[in-house]
C-alpha cells in the first residue's frame, strides 16, 4: 500500500480540491493512492518529495503541477531533468499536451522559447539562472526536479543541492525519486532548509515483477511458491538450484567434496536470448549490456543468427518513419554513419542504444519501440535512467561491470533501476526481469538483488571555486558559510548544525527587521528595537558559536576554497579597514564559468594564456578543457596547428601552477586537460568532412556529437563571460566573439541536426 509520510505536522487539509478534480476527470485512469496524496499536498500549497517505484506513476504528480501553473496567472513551471535526453523527452510530451508555444527547452546548447510558461531544462541551466538571478525565476511558482536521487552522483549531485537551497523559498518543489531507503532523512532536509515539504512514499508496483533465469534448457522461475508456480515473492526454484548443482556453493561445493568438476554449460548466444524471449511472449524487451561494443555486436549477432521479430507490415512502418527522421541529412554522412546495417536491423525489430550512437539515431530507437515496431533493444545503462523506454521484460546479461578499473557487482539500487523498466502501466499486467545464467550465477546473490529494492542517497556536495564568487557575490562571507552548512552534506553529518544554521538565519533576518523598524521610530520606541536589536545579536553570536564548534567538513572546504581565491584575486577585502570579501571583476567573470575546471578557463582568460588563436583555435582548446578520455592511457594524438601548440603549453602550465596552489590549500585536485579531441575539432570547424573527422579520430558519431555539444556549452560560457561588463572591461571583447564564431562553425552537420535529438 501507498503511504504519505509528512516530514512535519502537515495543517489541516481543504475538504475539496477543485484543481485535483478537473484533472483527475481528465485521465483516462484513476489516481493511486500516493498519487492523489501527492496532488492533494500540492494543492495545499505545499511542496513533496515522491518516492517510488519506477514504472509507478510518479510523473503525474509533475503533470498535476503544471496543470496548477497553468490556472495561475502568470505562473512559471519548470521541469528539470539530469540528462539532455529526458529534457528533449519531456519537452516533445508537454508540446504535444499544451501546444508547442507554450513550452520551451534549455540545455546549454538548445534556447528555445525560453520566456514561456512551462520550460524544460537540465538542472545545471537552472543553477545557472539562480546564480545570475534572473528575473525567469520572479513568476515562478513550481520547479520538478525529477530523478532527484541523482543528487548522490559524484560528479553532478551538488548541482541539484545547489538548487535546493538557493532557490526562491516562495517556490514549490515537486521532486521525484525512486524507492530510496533514506526517503524520510533526505525529506526531513528539504523540510529543513525550505520549510512546508511533505514525503510521500509508496512501495508497491502497479505491474507485479517476476523474476526468471534464462539457462540453456529454458526460462525458468528464480522463485517460486508453494506449489513451485512462478511468484514475485517466495523460495528459490529447487529444478534451478538442481541445475546449479545443489547450492549453497554450486559446482564448487561438488568439487570440493571430491567429484570430478562438470562440463561447463554451453553459451547462451544474443540469438537465444531474442527466441527465447519471442518464444515466451516477452516481448518488447530490453537487454542490459554494460559496454557499448557489446551492444552493437549484439545487434550484430542477432542479424548473423537471422533474428526477424517484425510483420511485412511492421518493416514497411519502420521504412517510412526512418526516412521521415533522417531527412535532410547528407546522405554521405549516412553512409559514413553505416545506416544501411543499422536499418536492416531496425527492420528486424532489433537495436543498440548507448551513448556512442548519434543522438537522432537513438531518437529514432525510442521511437520505434515506444510504437512496439523495434521489439527487442541492446543497451547499457544509461537506458535506465527515466527515458520512456517501458518494456514488458528487462535482461541482464552479467551482474557485475567495469567500473573503470575492475569488474565490480552490481548494486541492489542498479538492479532495481535496471529491472523497474520492465512492466508498462496501462499496457502489462506484470513485467519480468531475466538474469543470463552462466557457470558462475550465484541464485542466492541474484534473489537477494530481486528482494532489495531500495539503496540510499548520499549527498556528493563540496564547494567549488565558481560556487564560492557566487555565493560571495550574492550574500557577506559569514551568511554564505551559513548557507553551506544547511547542505544536505551537513545533515547526513550533523543534523544539529543544519537546525542551528536555519534558525541563525531566520534570526538574522529580524535583526534587519529590527534594525529597520529602529532607523524608521523615534524616542522611546527606537530605543525600544535597539536593545531588541543588541539582545538578538548576542543570540546570533552565540549561535554562530554554536556551529563553528560543530562545523564539519562543508565550511572548512568552503574556507580553504576562499583562501586560494583570495590569494589568486578572486576576492578581495572590501576596504583596508575590513576584513569582509568581496567578489573582484575577475572574480565577477568566474561566476560565468561552471565545470570541473572553472578556475582554469577563468586564468586563462586572465592570463591571456589563448592569444593568438582564432575561432577554430578557441574551439580546439574548448573542446581540451571539456573532454574526457575514457580510458587514463588514452594518447593525446595530433595537436591543432598554427598557435594551438603554444596556448595548450601555457595552458597546461597554468593547470600545473593551480594544481599545486590546490594541494597547498588541501583541496580536490582536477584532472590534466586532454587534447585527444582537439585537433577533430579543430578540423570540423574548418569545415574538414565527418568522413574524415571520424576516421582520423577513431571514435563514434555519437561520441563525437556528444563532445561538440559540450565544447558548445563553454564556448557559450567563454562568450558570456568575455561579453560581460567586467569582461569588457579586461579586454575580452575579441575573445568573446571568436568562441561566438567557434560555436556558429561547429553548429552544422549531424551535430546541429542532434541540438534537439
Amino acid at each position: 500500500m501507498s503511504e504519505s509520510i509528512p516530514s512535519a505536522e502537515t495543517p489541516a487539509q481543504p475538504e475539496s480540491f477543485p484543481a485535483l478534480d478537473a484533472f483527475a476527470a481528465s485521465l483516462g485512469f484513476p489516481l493511486d493512492g500516493f498519487q492523489r496524496t501527492a496532488c492533494e499536498r500540492l494543492e495545499s500549497g505545499r511542496s513533496v518529495l515522491v518516492a517510488a517505484p519506477t514504472g509507478s506513476g510518479k510523473t503525474t504528480v509533475a503533470e498535476f503541477a503544471v496543470a496548477l501553473a497553468r490556472r495561475e496567472r502568470d505562473a512559471r513551471i519548470f521541469y528539470t531533468a539530469p540528462i539532455k535526453a529526458l529534457s528533449n523527452q519531456k519537452f516533445r510530451e508537454l508540446c504535444d499536451a499544451y501546444g508547442e508555444d507554450q513550452v520551451g527547452l534549455l540545455t546549454g546548447d538548445v534556447n528555445l522559447r525560453g520566456d514561456a510558461p512551462i520550460v524544460v531544462m537540465t538542472t545545471e541551466v537552472l543553477r545557472n539562472m539562480i546564480y545570475a538571478e534572473s528575473a525567469a525565476l520572479t513568476e515562478l511558482a513550481f520547479v520538478v526536479l525529477d530523478e532527484v536521487h541523482y543528487l548522490g552522483d559524484r560528479f553532478r549531485g551538488a548541482v541539484w543541492e545547489e538548487i535546493i537551497l538557493h532557490l526562491p523559498r516562495h517556490v514549490r518543489l515537486v521532486s521525484l525519486s525512486a524507492t530510496v531507503s533514506n526517503a524520510e532523512e533526505f525529506g526531513d532536509w528539504m523540510h529543513a532548509v525550505r520549510g512546508d515539504t511533505d514525503v510521500i512514499l509508496s512501495e508497491h508496483r502497479p505491474v507485479p515483477l517476476y523474476q526468471h533465469v534464462l539457462t540453456t534448457r529454458a526460462l525458468m522461475p528464480l522463485l517460486v511458491d508453494r506449489d513451485g508456480e512462478l511468484a514475485a515473492r517466495g523460495r528459490l526454484n529447487p529444478e534451478l538450484l538442481r541445475l546449479d548443482g545443489g547450492r549453497p556453493g554450486g559446482r564448487g561445493h561438488e568439487r570440493s567434496r571430491g567429484r570430478p568438476p562438470q562440463r561447463r554449460s554451453p553459451r547462451i548466444s544474443r540469438g537465444d536470448i531474442a527466441r527465447a524471449l519471442d518464444e515466451t511472449g516477452l516481448l518488447p524487451g530490453i537487454v542490459f549490456i554494460f559496454s557499448r561494443n557489446g551492444c552493437d555486436q549484439a545487434v550484430r549477432q542477432c542479424l548473423f543468427e537471422g533474428i526477424r521479430l517484425t510483420t511485412r507490415e511492421e518493416r514497411d512502418e519502420i521504412r517510412r518513419i526512418v526516412d521521415r527522421e533522417l531527412d535532410g541529412l547528407d546522405p554521405e554522412d549516412l553512409r559514413v554513419l553505416g545506416v544501411s546495417e543499422w536499418r536492416s536491423a531496425l527492420e528486424r525489430g532489433v537495436a543498440a542504444h548507448h551513448a556512442g550512437l548519434l543522438p537522432v539515431f537513438k531518437s529514432i530507437v525510442e521511437k520505434l519501440f515506444q510504437a512496439r515496431l523495434v521489439k527487442l533493444v541492446f543497451a547499457t545503462e544509461t537506458l535506465a535512467l527515466g527515458i520512456n523506454m517501458p518494456a514488458r521484460s528487462v535482461v541482464i546479461e552479467r551482474l557485475d561491470k567495469y567500473n573503470g578499473e575492475q569488474r565490480v557487482p552490481l548494486t541492489s539500487g542498479e538492479y532495481t533501476q535496471l529491472t523497474g523498466r520492465a512492466g508498462r502501466r496501462g499496457i502489462d499486467v506484470e513485467g519480468h526481469a531475466v538474469v543470463v545464467w552462466n557457470d558462475g550465477t550465484d541464485l542466492e546473490a541474484v534473489a537477494h538483488l530481486a528482494s532489495t529494492r531500495s539503496f540510499p542517497v548520499k549527498s556528493s556536495f563540496r564547494p567549488t571555486p565558481n560556487m564560492a564568487v557566487n555565493l560571495l557575490q550574492r550574500m557577506s562571507f559569514e551568511r554564505a558559510r551559513e548557507t553551506l552548512e544547511l547542505s544536505f552534506a551537513q545533515f547526513q553529518a550533523d543534523r544539529a548544525v543544519v537546525d542551528d544554521a536555519r534558525e541563525l538565519r531566520a534570526e538574522q533576518d529580524s535583526l534587519a527587521g529590527y534594525d529597520a523598524a529602529a532607523k524608521r521610530a523615534h524616542g522611546k520606541d527606537r530605543v525600544r528595537w535597539e536593545e531588541r536589536a543588541r539582545k538578538l545579536r548576542r543570540e546570533i553570536e552565540r549561535g554562530r558559536r554554536r556551529i563553528t564548534a560543530r562545523t564539519g567538513t562543508i565550511a572548512r572546504t568552503f574556507d580553504r576554497v576562499v583562501d586560494m581565491l583570495a590569494e589568486l584575486e578572486y576576492l578581495a577585502p572590501e576596504s583596508a579597514q575590513s576584513d569582509d570579501l568581496v567578489v573582484t571583476d575577475w572574480g565577477t567573470i568566474l561566476c560565468r564559468i561552471y565545470g570541473d575546471r572553472d578556475l582554469l578557463v577563468a586564468e586563462c582568460l586572465r592570463r591571456d594564456a589563448w592569444r593568438g588563436l582564432d575561432a577554430s583555435g578557441v574551439v580546439a582548446m574548448c573542446c581540451a578543457l571539456s573532454y574526457e578520455p575514457r580510458r587514463d592511457d588514452e594518447p593525446e594524438g595530433r595537436l591543432p596547428s598554427g598557435a594551438f601548440r603554444g596556448a595548450f603549453e601555457r595552458t597546461i602550465q597554468l593547470w600545473e601552477e593551480l594544481d599545486e596552489l590546490a594541494e597547498r590549500n588541501r583541496l580536490p585536485r582536477t584532472a590534466q586537460p586532454h587534447a585527444g579531441l582537439a585537433w577533430s575539432m579543430f578540423a570540423w570547424a574548418n569545415g574538414q568532412s565527418l568522413t574524415r573527422i571520424l576516421e582520423d579520430g577513431m571514435m563514434s558519431a555519437g561520441d563525437f556529437v556528444r563532445w561538440a555539444k559540450q565544447t558548445i556549452d563553454l564556448l557559450d560560457q567563454v562568450a558570456q563571460a568575455a561579453e560581460s561588463e567586467a569582461g569588457a572591461a579586461a579586454g575580452l571583447t575579441e575573445l568573446g566573439a571568436l568562441a561566438r564564431e567557434g560555436k556558429k562553425r561547429i553548429r552544422r552537420g549531424i551535430v546541429e541536426a542532434s541540438s534537439t535529438s
